[in-house]
């Protein structure tokens, strides 16, 4: 990251104590409160099985807090009672004008009373002996481990009830500090002064729209005469938008010199941060409709879901972790002994990516850990580096359909005509099919012999490389036993940004300590990588807060585009009904497309859940078959211009100048190979998102394509 440097407190800079420990404290604290949850679960299980008594009827949950002794009177006459009752209208007073409403009473049958009063008095009984029972379970014991079983629980209780302030306590930190480090994402990373004065007046600009909303819609909100619920929430939201206009102010009067140059104001344009152009056109439309509050109203909506977003945040944490760690490069290593071609090699790596880019929670968070490795493998295997920038911005896109990606439990969550595990079944045989159509795609355009070393001399050598990932292996295994054993959780959907921080900081203590005082030389690619447990932690939460602030500043501006393209009616120009569900679904993918290239893929699974599913619906198109083309329609609009996220990070992740030079080698040759890092992955995700999105409908509509249902797995229609 881009910060400035600045005198050290303590071993630590100023930016490092205000930033990293606080954002560490919170990723720690998201963590803490997530295992708490289970650990709080097996205390309940535990002290039923250490004070439940089953003969008696007695369960651990009646005696986590002193019992109160029934108010009724278990030693009642039956009798007395008939009597007093009988006696009781008496004593009112006689017959009010309401009771005339109902005309004459009836007479009360004595033994109906009876048998009342001895149901209640039999209910008064039972009250009284689980008093005693319960009181006669109250030992010192018992006493004792409630008083350390519900204090766990309210502590982080607190946490759990407090998730969006923690959110944005997180946000509001990292967003500060990737503004004053230059990392926000643009189309081309700052390099000249003049980049880095747009940068900030374009910032300004938002900061000014936002600030102004957040004010309006708490000055609303006080004027409506109901109390305002988690008022420090909006006092850090106006505090956040402040804070950044003063910043970018400060810069715009005051601007930071390159030492690269003046450069040039066409260039400059190419690298205003994407949320500041969301911010600045969300801000002018609601300004230009009256709906001050607009913005405000959109972007509040991060705090509706805010465990999806502090898993997300803990997701870039383990990503972060990867990267100091060896492990990508011991995989690598097992690999090697087989002296794969190019396109063999990344398509093995492609397999095993889409899988780590499903345990990351984003397609981002994988190209920013492993990128760089990725390209470098490639290019050593005798890759070009056109075919090495495709194959780091594909390893992002393929596993965002497989468990336990957070993007899917986001659908599920806010679509019930679906649910996860369907999700997951279906983007398994998608993934299957877009991962292959690369390995024919990138076979086809091969321009070397696929060289593959003997099986005789290759497999003694990857069972050497294998031996040194083993402990790795078992750290894993380890983990996720005791997890599921001692917690009785599994990893999944739901545990996975739980349970993989602990994996990846495990891994990486172990894997420092293994190598301490080894002289191995560390690889051009990972000169990243900082020696020591504690140096490497810290440098992991540096990255992180970067990253989170970038993305998560771009998902919620992502949110407020949504709100623009919702409250302007845009959809409203096409029809709900189509003539055919052929029609409907071309519709769909264009739409879909468009939105993956604009808009970060959790605004827009917010966006397309309240205005284009039920288009979807109406036109008798099955939902899982709707949300399996959305995802993979995302996944081409991560690869296409203007925003490309995943060309954009492996851009920032390769470099500037590694780009530059992909993009020179090649201006003499053919278009397919000057445009090769664009074009093949385009190819394969355009004929993967049509064959998803048409051929079951295909197969529905064409009598003599009904064969395929047999041969080939396909979505419900």
């Amino acid at each position: 990251m881009n910060t400035p440097t600045s005198k050290t407190i303590l071993g630590r800079t100023f930016l490092e104590w205000f930033s990293s420990l606080p954002v560490f404290a919170l990723l720690l604290l998201t963590l803490i409160l997530g295992t708490g949850e289970m650990v709080h679960g097996q205390l309940l299980k535990l002290g039923e099985h250490m004070f439940g008594d089953t003969q008696a009827q007695v369960q651990y949950f009646m005696l986590r807090a002193e019992p109160t002794k029934p108010d009724c009177n278990a030693n009642t006459s039956v009798d007395a009672e008939i009597a007093r009752q009988a006696t009781e209208p008496a004593s009112k007073g006689g017959d009010s004008d309401i009771e005339d409403l109902f005309g004459e009473q009836q007479a009360i049958n004595p033994a109906v009373v009876r048998k009342s009063i001895e149901q209640a008095l039999a209910i008064c009984k039972a009250k009284h002996e689980l008093y005693t029972k319960v009181v006669d379970h109250q030992t010192p014991q018992v006493r004792a481990y409630r008083t350390l079983e519900t204090s766990f629980f309210g502590l982080f209780q607190i946490g759990t009830d407090n998730r969006s302030l923690i959110l944005l306590m997180m946000v509001a930190i990292a967003a500060i500090t990737t503004t004053l480090g230059f990392h926000h994402i643009g189309i081309r990373p700052g390099h000249y002064t003049k980049d880095y004065l747009l940068q900030s007046a374009s910032q300004a600009i938002a900061a000014g729209f936002l600030l102004f909303s957040t004010i309006r819609y708490y000055q609303i909100l006080q004027g409506s005469g109901v109390p305002i619920e988690h008022p420090v929430i909006h006092y850090i939201w106006i505090a956040l938008f402040a804070v950044l206009l003063l910043i970018n102010i400060k810069r715009v009067v005051m601007p930071v010199k390159s030492p690269h140059g003046e450069g040039d104001w066409s260039g400059a344009a190419w690298s205003i941060p994407l949320y500041a152009q969301m911010a600045t056109i969300a801000g002018i439309y609601f300004v230009y409709k009256g709906h001050h509050a607009g913005l405000a109203i959109y972007i509040n909506q991060l705090m509706e879901l805010p465990s999806i977003f502090m898993n997300l945040g803990l997701f870039i944490w383990s990503g972060m972790l990867l990267k100091q760690s060896r492990v990508v490069d011991l995989f690598m290593n097992v690999l090697r002994p087989w002296s794969l071609s190019p396109q063999l090699l990344t398509y093995i790596i492609l397999l095993a990516a889409a899988v780590a880019t499903a345990y990351t929670g984003a397609s981002g968070v994988f190209v920013i850990a492993a990128g760089g490795i990725i390209y470098h493998e490639v290019r050593a295997s005798g890759g070009t580096r056109q075919f090495a920038l495709a194959a780091t911005a594909m390893s992002g896109s393929l596993g965002v359909v497989l468990r336990p990606c957070l993007l899917v439990v986001m659908i599920a969550a806010l679509n019930k005509q679906v649910t996860t595990s369907g999700l997951y079944h279906w983007g398994f045989y998608v993934f299957l099919l877009t991962s292959t159509l690369f390995f024919l795609a990138s076979q086809v355009l091969r321009t070397q012999r696929a060289n593959i070393e003997s099986p005789v001399v290759a497999i003694p050598a990857m069972i050497r490389q294998l031996i040194p990932t083993l402990p790795y292996v078992a750290v894993v295994i380890a983990v996720v036993a005791l997890y599921e054993f001692a917690l009785d959780t599994k990893l999944n959907e739901i545990t996975a940004p739980t349970i993989m921080p602990v994996i990846l900081l495990i891994i990486l203590v172990f894997d420092k300590m293994s190598n301490k005082g080894k002289a191995a030389v560390t690889p051009d690619y990972a000169s990243h990588r900082q020696e020591g447990v504690e140096k490497s932690i810290r440098y992991a939460s540096n990255e992180t807060i970067g990253h989170i602030g970038a993305l998560l500043s771009l998902m919620t501006m992502s949110l407020a585009m949504g709100g623009v393209i919702e409250r302007s009616e845009v959809m409203d120009f096409f029809p709900k009904i189509f003539s055919s569900h052929w029609t409907a679904m071309a519709f769909l993918v264009a739409t879909k497309v468009v939105l993956g290239m604009i808009m970060d893929p959790f605004g827009a699974v917010v966006l397309v859940s309240g205005t284009l599913a039920p288009i979807a619906y109406a036109n008798n198109i099955d939902p899982l078959h709707f949300w399996m083309m959305v995802l993979v329609a995302f996944e081409l609009g991560y690869l296409l211009p203007p925003v490309a996220i995943n060309q954009l990070l492996t851009r920032q992740v390769i470099g500037e100048e590694e780009v530059t030079i992909a993009d020179n080698e090649v201006r003499h040759l053919g278009f397919y190979r000057r445009y090769e890092r664009w074009i093949l992955p385009l190819v394969v995700m355009t004929i993967g998102l049509s064959i998803v999105a048409f051929l079951p409908l295909a197969v529905h509509d064409f009598p003599e394509l009904s064969f395929l249902r047999d041969l080939l797995p396909m979505p419900p229609h």
